[in-house]
Formats: structure tokens, sequence, C-alpha cells
């Protein structure tokens, strides 16, 4: 009869595993299976929010909520609130850097049905406690910055990531690569010699291996 008996790292979770079916191998495998989606679980839990953009996170919700009554439309807008307009969004509803202070932020977390937004006689759903998150963070983390949709943005070359291995880049794609393997702690395979690479065209063009010289 075999038996195995580990507490996790940082769990303080005790697993003992005994049968006389079951090998100590047959154990080992699978403690190091649990070992290993803890891990994945521990970085996952560990990695830091994106910082939040404006075109992707915060715009299509102002688009979808708010801009019928308070967008370009000057016809349809109420309280004379502009919310497209950046300039014209900090003069009544936003305080950069300041959430708690903003009318904004305090309207779309408002639990009084006079005051919410958006309104109930709207049909409009209310936002979400994610959603509102992010707009917290918006006004709070990037100073209700507004930014043009990316289709409208020149092209800008993004500066390489740092890395480590400076020796083993020998491209401008490299360092995104070597960036990856680096954040989750691999190493870069060893370079193939010709005839792995002959292999692998060969495999790549016809499904076959080379022809033997």
């Amino acid at each position: 009869m075999s038996c195995l008996s580990v507490v996790l790292p940082e769990t303080h979770v005790a697993f003992n595993l005994a049968s006389s079916k079951v090998s100590t191998e047959v154990a080992t495998l699978v403690l190091l299976a649990l070992l290993a989606a803890l891990r994945w679980s521990s970085t996952l839990l560990a990695a830091p929010e994106p910082a939040v953009d404006f075109s992707r996170d915060i715009r299509p919700i102002l688009s979808d909520r708010c801009f019928t009554c308070h967008g370009p439309d000057e016809q349809a807008r109420k309280a004379k609130l502009r919310l497209d307009v950046r300039a014209e969004a900090i003069k009544k509803a936003i305080v950069p850097g300041d959430a708690a202070k903003s009318r904004l932020f305090q309207r779309i977390t408002s639990q009084d049905q006079d005051e919410v937004m958006p309104p109930p006689e709207s049909k409009k759903q209310p936002l979400t406690p994610e959603q509102i998150a992010l707009f917290k963070r918006w006004i709070n983390e990037d100073q209700a910055a507004y930014t043009e949709h990316w289709s409208f943005q020149r092209l800008v070359r993004p500066p390489l990531p740092p890395v480590r291995a400076k020796a083993w880049v020998q491209n401008p794609i490299d360092p995104y690569i070597l960036a990856r393997l680096e954040r989750e702690g691999l190493a870069p395979s060893l370079e193939a010699d010709k005839a792995t690479l002959l292999r692998r065209v060969s495999y790549d063009l016809t499904g076959l291996p080379p022809t033997p010289a």
C-alpha cells in the first residue's frame, strides 16, 4: 500500500494519497499537476490590471448609455451637457483625478431613482459594478483622459519592451517574444541546425521528409 502526504505551499492544504491500487509514481504525478495548477492560478491572480483605455473601455459605455441625451445632437441634448467632448464634460460633470467629486460618477452610482443615470425611463440598463469600477479608475488614475478613436490616430512605432537577455535579440520582433518568455519564466529554444531547418521546410511545403542526399 502506497501512501504519500504533502502540504501545498502557501495554502496549508494537505493531500493524502493512499491506495493499494495507486503507485507512488502516479500519486507524485497527481501532486505535481496540482502544484502546477496552483502556480498558474496564482500567476493569474497576481497579474496587474491593464490600464483603462478610453476608446476601448469608456467611450462604448458613454455612447450606449449617455450620448443620446448628452452627445453631439444639440436638439436632443439635455441639461446643456456634452459628454462626447472632454472640454465640455469637465466643466460640469467630471473632476479629473477625483471620481468622488465628479457629478458623472455620483449620478451613475446613485441609488436615488430621480438621480441615477441613465434614468429608469430611458429604458437603458444601469451600469454594472465592473463598468462603474472602470469609470472610477479612468477618472482617478487616467485623469479622465479622452483619446481619439484608433482609426483617427497617427501610426506611432511603440517602444520595444525591455528584456534581460539582450544578446539573444536579432531583430525588432525578438524583444516581444523574449519579453513574454521571460515573463513566464521560460528561456528561448536553442537555434536549430541546418538539417533541422531543412526538415521543417520540407514538411511545411510538401508534408514529407526531405529526400536523403
